[in-house]
């Protein structure tokens, strides 16, 4: 299944700008916000799987590491963000 998925927290400007791009691309029903502030478990998740990035949001569009709010907004800058984005529409 395809699928976008957001590590966060809850209270992160750069994840609400995020979140807002990729509902403006009509994609905001394939996302799975991670809030690791809720388990001990997720930051080290997180950070095995950015290669030890801190900073939230870090994006994943299907398998594919986008990085945080700033590269998503770059990729879309860019015309990259739609072709990511293909196997949602």
């Amino acid at each position: 299944m395809t699928k976008i998925i957001m590590y966060k927290t809850p209270v992160c400007p750069y994840c609400v700008r995020a979140k807002a791009l990729l509902e403006q691309k009509g994609v905001a029903q394939y996302i799975e916000e991670i809030d690791i502030t809720k388990d001990a478990n997720l930051l080290p998740e997180m950070l095995g799987k950015t290669g030890g990035k801190k900073s939230v949001p870090q994006i994943f569009i299907n398998d594919t590491y986008v990085g945080g709010c700033d590269d998503l907004y770059a990729l879309n800058d860019k015309g990259e963000l739609d072709q990511l984005l293909t196997t949602f529409t």
